[in-house]
């Protein structure tokens, strides 16, 4: 026998957990806040940039994380037209919807390793 939901049953609510899944899919995974949150600071930068910058990201990992991003209308991808070819990346308009949360996730996180720390 299975019980029905008791805290969300109401529209609203199942309203607002969809959205929560859906921002979750689309920014789920170790490594996506930490380059948009690059990018959202440093503008424009190229592939091996964006590797230095996110420590600890192989180069399989960065090139799937920015393919999802791009797909998901986060960044943008430029390819330059040098010898040899470049591509940049940045950050797009709906990216940058994010940095407010982006902000608070950094001083929740600076916070949280305080209090922790003392």
């Amino acid at each position: 026998m299975k019980k029905d939901p008791i805290v969300n049953a109401t529209p609203i609510c199942q309203h607002r957990i969809q959205a929560i899944k859906d921002a979750m899919d689309v920014l789920s995974g170790k490594w996506k806040f930490h380059i948009l949150g690059t990018l959202i600071e440093g503008n424009r930068l190229g592939f091996m940039e964006l590797m230095r910058e996110v420590e600890g990201i192989g180069t399989k990992m960065l090139s799937k994380e920015l393919q999802d991003l791009e797909m998901n209308q986060l960044i943008t991808r430029e390819v330059m037209d040098t010898k040899p070819i470049t591509v940049e990346y940045s950050i797009s308009e709906k990216g940058k919807s994010l940095k407010p949360i982006i902000d608070e996730i950094a001083k929740w996180g600076a916070a949280y390793r305080q209090a922790i720390i003392d």
